[in-house]
């Protein structure tokens, strides 16, 4: 059973940019995406080098990066997407200046802990449920996907994490399609992904092979490029590899198993504080409404 409810935001009345868009890597799994007028932030982390995060279960880890920016120096964004509600990904920082009537878009579990903290505009949503998000004539469709950030019976020891996909429409159609994955490791529910949603353009992936207590806990390089080939975006990204030494798969790992694949010439690497842009075809951008358009 899926079910779709329906976010309202506020528009200046601009006619959105069906043409471009970019992705800004803050660093961990933040990322702000720029697209058809609607800006995205994504698993919050601002944490500096050498602020420790709780991991749960009296584990704490030592940021040893800084995020691109802070999080007051970010543009106005119109909501967060949440994952999962793990310390590295929305932290104390995000946790005490982030307005609590912000729209945040995640799992049920994070919704319920989010709700206990005083935030009390979050949109929960169970596997394959869907969030409708209007913003004047432009629409992204945010659909929860698989996503398993434990083996076996372990993940019942770990919060919830639910994979995105992020379709952005007008009335006539999908524009873009972008998946992120999420902390999790490959399992069988990935497949049925690019079933329901093929022809993905981009693709942020959690990578690092994240060990506690020896148990792997989120994709290393050889889980990451199997990711890869499951999904099949167009552009591969890969995030969340080297800010907490729980990560232990660097980017290096990932991008020699990514050539041995013959997948380097498709991904995009995206240093903290560079930007991907990226262009539609015209074939597939929307056409503005016109006066007197119907809306459906």
């Amino acid at each position: 059973m899926t079910s779709r409810r329906t976010l309202n935001l506020a528009t200046n009345g601009g006619v959105p940019d069906w043409s471009s868009g970019s992705l800004f890597f803050v660093g961990t799994a933040t990322v702000v995406l720029d697209y058809a007028g609607f800006t995205i932030l994504t698993d919050p982390n601002f944490l500096h080098a050498g602020d420790h995060v709780h991991l749960g279960y009296g584990t704490r880890s030592r940021r040893v990066t800084n995020p691109a920016l802070d999080l007051d120096e970010l543009p106005p964004i119109d909501f967060v997407l949440l994952s999962h509600l793990h310390g590295d990904h929305f932290d104390d920082v995000v946790e005490r200046r982030l307005d609590k009537a912000f729209p945040i878009v995640t799992t049920r579990h994070a919704a319920r802990g989010l709700a206990r903290r005083g935030f009390r505009n979050t949109h929960a949503l169970g596997r394959w449920d869907s969030l409708l998000v209007t913003k004047g004539e432009a629409r992204a469709i945010v659909t929860s996907l698989p996503a398993r950030h434990g083996p076996g019976p372990v993940q019942v020891l770990l919060p919830p994490v639910m994979g995105s996909l992020l379709e952005f429409a007008s009335i006539d159609g999908p524009a873009v399609r972008l998946y992120v994955s999420g902390d999790t490791l490959v399992h069988e529910a990935l497949h049925e992904i690019p079933r329901r949603f093929p022809d993905i353009d981009l693709g942020l992936f959690h990578l690092g092979g994240t060990r506690l207590f020896g148990l792997l806990l989120t994709m290393d390089a050889r889980q990451g490029v199997e990711a890869v080939r499951i999904m099949n975006p167009e552009t591969p990204v890969p995030i969340h590899y080297d800010d907490y030494p729980v990560f232990k798969s660097p980017l290096d790992d990932f991008k020699r198993a990514a050539e041995e694949a013959g997948l380097e010439s498709r991904v995009h690497y995206v240093e903290r504080g560079e930007s991907l842009a990226f262009e539609v075809p015209e074939s597939r951008r929307p056409r503005p409404l016109t006066a007197g358009a119907s809306r459906h």
